[in-house]
């Protein structure tokens, strides 16, 4: 089939099945064209407490799935391919985390949604990129905290809040991976651009930002700002986005170092920034995925019952 035909048969068996299609924006493009909602990981996991589809069509990474199944226990959660995982996830195994909050007794555990929902379990509150910084100081200032995976983000929130979190040793591939001398070398380019940073960078580039937000802040900020240019530091897959909405303005993707790049197909192509997980979602897999309703996620019942607390505290605090 066509890239046209196989839109039209996805959204033809969506609306049979009583589907609904979610998809984070760092997928593929043409996967977001085809999407009922499309959002940061906030935005997913608060369609899908609130959707009365009969299934759920996960978009994303698999910790997403996970979050949706984990919500709507009773839909069937779908996800187009298994394997497309988190390096994010990856680095804060459940067991080793439990570890290290047992070795710090009297401390809230924070999550970031990046997780297993095996790792939401020992966790008290799970914040992503959008929510971190209010729900951290929706604490009271003396309650001490655990902080994990990703290091960038709570350094980054120690740095705005003047909190003093213990930080977990974690960090996102695609985002840790930023080059500030590319950045640099971007701006006496185009020297009247923006430059756009996700918090999940290094603090060194997050410097050079002139705005620095989730990936819907980001988002939020090109389409409201007056600037025409933008650098964009996250995961290139927003430029589809920010492009749709902003149609008259001009997005540069941020590139990585080089020697940070690990695999030959991102070699090939690092001009931009790409999670190859993320990448791993194609309108192939999604119409496979929708016509056999596999891969299914599930969730071991005694995890859920756990992870799904901190979850429902997020939403809650999120409002």
């Amino acid at each position: 089939m066509s890239t046209t035909e196989l839109k039209e048969a996805i959204r033809k068996m969506a609306r049979e099945k009583n589907a609904v299609i979610m998809a984070h924006y760092y997928v593929d493009g043409h996967v977001q064209d085809i999407a009922d909602f499309i959002g940061d990981s906030l935005a997913l996991a608060q369609q899908a407490a609130k959707t009365d589809a009969d299934i759920i069509v996960l978009c994303g990474v698999h910790f997403m799935g996970e979050t949706a199944a984990i919500l709507c226990p009773d839909k069937k959660v779908l996800v187009p391919d298994s394997s497309a995982t988190c390096s994010l996830a990856e680095s804060c195994p459940a067991d080793e985390f439990a570890k290290f909050v047992a070795q710090h007794p009297g401390h809230t555990v924070i999550s970031y949604v990046n997780t297993t929902a095996a790792t939401k379990a020992v966790t008290d509150i799970v914040v992503t990129s959008s929510n971190a910084r209010q729900i951290v100081e929706s604490l009271p200032k003396d309650t001490p905290i655990i902080f994990g995976p990703d290091q960038n983000l709570g350094n980054y929130i120690n740095a705005i809040t003047g909190r003093q979190m213990v930080l977990w040793n974690g960090a996102c591939h695609v985002h840790a991976r930023f080059s500030v001398e590319k950045i640099l070398a971007l701006k006496a380019e185009y020297p009247n651009a923006k430059v756009l940073v996700h918090p999940e960078c290094k603090g060194t580039v997050v410097k050079l930002a002139d705005n620095v937000g989730s990936t819907a802040g980001l988002l939020k900020f090109a389409i409201e700002d007056e600037a025409t240019e933008f650098i964009v530091a996250t995961e290139s897959g927003i430029l589809h986005e920010m492009q749709k909405k902003a149609p008259q303005k001009t997005f540069i993707p941020a590139p990585p170092d080089e020697a940070l790049v690990e695999t030959p197909e991102e070699k090939r192509s690092c001009a931009c920034n790409e999670c190859e997980y993320m990448k791993l979602v194609t309108l192939e897999k999604v119409y496979r995925c929708l016509r056999d309703e596999q891969p299914v996620v599930t969730v071991d019942s005694e995890i859920a019952a756990k992870a799904i607390k901190p979850i429902e505290r997020m939403l809650e605090l999120s409002k």
